[in-house]
């Protein structure tokens, strides 16, 4: 049952962003499939959340209690937006590619909920991710094609996220794209065929 949704949203372009129009199309069939979701939303070109810093890195990643408590204040937002992601059934996350990657408002959110203790640790026989039985879904705007062709080992994108959803624990993921924005040909379809994409994912069944 999907309790909480958990929406991240990267681009700081407002309305003019295809990846926000796309995460907000799915958001509708998201709420027409789960209309008792509670959803939470993460705009992170609002936020402008912070890149660790020397206390944030203490607070959340020391294994010297004092050094811990002495920094507990710098960690609290991490605390809060690992406590999100903890709670949610479903991530979703919306973002552009930008020179072959992910923004840095998305990377520094990233930062902040892959904690040891919390979203991973270190056990016996390597890493477990310990945010489990999670679905996560990618929506990524990009100006070129980089599902196919030339332009596919260029993208850094869809394998960095699908990786590290993975080191914590998400293994079942989804990838929307919006592409081919900037090539004239095929612009005029890039959104019509993100919106298929939508119709088509799986949101109910196993995790």
């Amino acid at each position: 049952m999907t309790k909480q949704i958990l929406v991240v949203s990267a681009s700081p372009r407002g309305n003019e962003s295809a990846s926000r129009t796309i995460a907000q199309t799915l958001d509708a069939r998201l709420r027409t499939e789960f209309p008792d979701a509670k959803y939470v939303y993460r705009d992170l070109a609002e936020d402008h959340l912070p890149h660790l810093d020397s206390s944030t890195l203490k607070a959340i990643t020391s294994k010297d209690i004092k050094e811990v408590e002495e920094n507990r204040e710098a960690g609290r937002l991490s605390d809060t937006l690992t406590e999100e992601l903890l709670a949610s059934d479903l991530l979703v996350i919306a973002t552009p590619m930008w020179n072959f990657g992910i923004p840095s408002l998305l990377k520094a959110w990233i930062d902040l909920v892959v904690r040891p203790g919390k979203t991973f640790q270190y056990a016996e026989a390597g890493v477990e991710g310990l945010a489990k039985g999670k679905k996560a879904i990618l929506v990524i705007a990009s100006g070129g094609v980089f599902t196919d062709g030339p332009w596919k080992p260029w993208d850094y994108v869809d394998p960095y996220l699908r990786q590290i959803l993975k080191f914590i624990g998400i293994e079942n993921v989804q990838t929307v794209r919006v592409e081919g924005l900037n090539v004239p040909p095929l612009v005029a379809m890039a959104i019509p065929n993100a919106e298929r994409a939508i119709s088509e994912l799986t949101l109910s069944g196993p995790r």
